[in-house]
């Protein structure tokens, strides 16, 4: 259960650039932020960029939203140079600009955001529009930790366990996962039960990984629903349970994970759960394959070598096998050969 980097952006998003607004007469909201932008408020200006982005009480228009984030940045709401870079990131409203995300960014985290000093942390690890730097982005990620946002210390989490950018310190890594877990988010809590689960940096605790696998699940995060559904499927910290296994495996497959996904076909395909489906296995063997996770294509391509729950193609399993072993997976690479050498 390796935590991968491309999950934190989204985490990030959601956690701390888009804040939730509670807005009880949202249409006076705007006209209210509106006017106070006018008159040269630039938190005024980031909360109506904000409105626009998320669609709250206007038309959703991220032309708009950038325009009144970079009038918040301009005049010194360093959350609005954040959410810019944002926009810059990802291509939304403005043309994609990874070195103008950067500026922006670093902008922000001068400011005091710690959104802005953990998004120009994660540009330093992954190399995008700087020069890649793992010790920059430690000390990025320390700052926003520190700053008070979970994502931070997740991230600096993640950076101990695997010893990136400071010496691996297993411990340390345990207690940024449970800040992170503390302050609400997620993915701290997924980190922290697979830490307990496997008793890394802490003394193995199944009951406690079901604890914080629990936590991450009903939080949001589809890992979390992927871990629960493993120790349930084993009757590891807690009663054997193969029904309540699937069902989170299907809340994790729905919530977007390719492995929930995969075992979810793994227990239609063996009737464990659950009545026997092929045509369901498939379906979901494919859903996982699709979403990158090469034992959905390997299975995938059984299932067509074997001609259970779809026609029996030889074409279409060495396809599969094929992306299985594109995707490194050594039984992929494996059945290609086979099945090729067949022919």
């Amino acid at each position: 259960m390796n935590l991968r980097y491309p999950l934190l952006v989204s985490t990030l998003v959601a956690a701390c650039v888009f804040p939730s607004l509670a807005l009880a007469e949202e249409s006076q909201e705007v006209k209210t932020y509106r006017a106070q932008c006018d008159r040269g408020d630039a938190r005024g200006c980031f909360n109506l960029g904000v409105m626009y982005a998320e669609g709250i009480g206007v038309k959703q228009d991220s032309f708009q939203a950038v325009e009144f984030y970079r009038k918040a940045c301009d005049g010194g709401e360093a959350r609005g140079c954040t959410n810019l870079g944002v926009m810059y990131a990802n291509g939304t409203g403005v043309t994609q600009d990874s070195f103008q995300a950067v500026e922006l960014y670093r902008k922000a985290c001068d400011g005091g955001n710690a959104g802005g000093c953990a998004f120009l942390g994660l540009m330093y690890f992954h190399g995008t529009g700087v020069t890649q730097d793992s010790f920059q982005a430690v000390e990025l990620y320390r700052k926003a930790c520190d700053g008070g946002l979970a994502f931070g210390c997740l991230g600096l989490g993640v950076m101990y366990e695997h010893g990136t950018g400071v010496t691996q310190d297993f411990a340390q890594a345990v207690a940024l996962y449970r800040k992170a877990c503390d302050w609400g988010l997620a993915e701290g809590c997924f980190n922290l039960g697979r830490m307990y689960e496997r008793g890394t940096g802490v003394t193995q605790d199944s009951f406690q990984a079901v604890a914080f696998y629990r936590k991450a699940c009903d939080g949001g995060y589809a890992e979390g629903c992927f871990g629960l559904g493993v120790m349930y499927e084993h009757g590891t910290g807690v009663t054997q349970d193969f029904a309540q296994a699937v069902e989170l495996y299907r809340k994790a497959c729905n919530g977007g994970s390719a492995r929930g996904c995969f075992n979810l076909g793994w227990m239609y395909e063996r009737g464990t759960g659950v009545t026997q489906d092929s045509f369901q296995a498939v379906a979901f063997y494919r859903k996982a394959c699709d979403g990158g996770y090469a034992g959905g294509c390997n299975n995938l391509g059984g299932m067509y070598e074997r001609g259970t729950g779809v026609r029996q193609s030889n074409t279409d399993a060495l396809n599969y096998f094929g992306k299985a072993c594109d995707m490194k997976s050594e039984l992929g690479c494996q059945n290609y050969t086979r099945l090729k050498n067949k022919r």
